[in-house]
């Protein structure tokens, strides 16, 4: 008797943008994008300057708002009157160039904030919660220091520990190496290639090749507010086919 294969089941999106266009006043700094995100995949976006790479992961957690076309979030639609971006945020981590940690509080403190002022968690599990996140990112004997004792990739690591603390379903990482020292970069790109190792669905802007070519599902490429190419890193890097996507690999490689 022959077996019958299943079909495939097809796999909800975490992220779509559908159509979505931003301006700032007449600047049209995002142009039709279209991009879907499935749970567990790393993609990394590239490009020019002023490409509208951090606009639009910026967008997807409503730190910018778009003004047409469609974004949605974990089945919640993104828009002017939406309730509860609290909990939207609270399922996205985001990690920015800067490490926009709370210079007064120490590096648990900073850790434990999000859960306990967000989520209502006890003091005592937020504590535990920042230890294992710290331990995760290396860093754990930091817990009682202050921010301006650590260096700039251990802050970095910190701010990915702060943001795993609120056990977020997506990461947002905003050129997170980009204001650090090259010798600190590695420190911070091991503990990405780390969380994207354990299936965490991610999108990093950055221009760290060697990265993108060990981690990423899917490399995109922008220019002038619109996706221009997305390709397996494979293909993207070895088999470009736009002509902005060539020059720019011409450049940065």
């Amino acid at each position: 008797m022959n077996s019958v294969s299943k079909p495939e089941v097809a796999v909800k999106p975490i992220v779509e943008l559908k159509d979505v266009n931003k301006w700032y006043d007449d600047f049209h700094c995002l142009k039709d994008i279209n991009l879907s995100v499935t749970p567990g995949e790393r993609i990394v976006i590239c490009g020019p300057s002023g490409s509208g790479k951090s606009t639009m992961i910026r967008c997807i957690n409503r730190l910018e708002a778009h003004q047409s076309g469609e974004i949605i979030v974990d089945d919640v639609v993104l828009h002017e009157h939406m309730q509860g971006i609290d909990k939207v945020r609270s399922e996205v981590g985001m990690v920015f160039q800067s490490f926009n940690l709370f210079p007064h509080m120490t590096i648990a403190e900073n850790c434990m904030a999000g859960p306990m002022w967000v989520q209502g968690v006890p003091k005592e599990e937020a504590r535990r919660m920042a230890m294992k996140y710290l331990e995760r990112v290396r860093i754990p004997e930091q817990a009682d220091k202050y921010p301006g004792q650590l260096s700039g990739g251990q802050q970095q690591r910190v701010a990915i520990a702060r943001s795993l603390c609120m056990k977020p379903k997506l990461m947002l990482f905003d050129e997170p190496t980009s204001a650090l020292d090259p010798e600190m970069v590695s420190g911070v790109l091991d503990t990405m290639i780390d969380l994207a190792k354990e299936g965490m669905t991610m999108l990093c802007v950055t221009h760290e090749m060697g990265f993108a070519r060990e981690v990423a599902d899917r490399v995109i490429f922008m220019a002038d507010g619109e996706i221009v190419e997305q390709n397996t890193p494979e293909e993207f890097f070895d088999n470009p086919r736009e002509e902005r996507t060539q020059q720019f690999l011409s450049q940065i490689l």
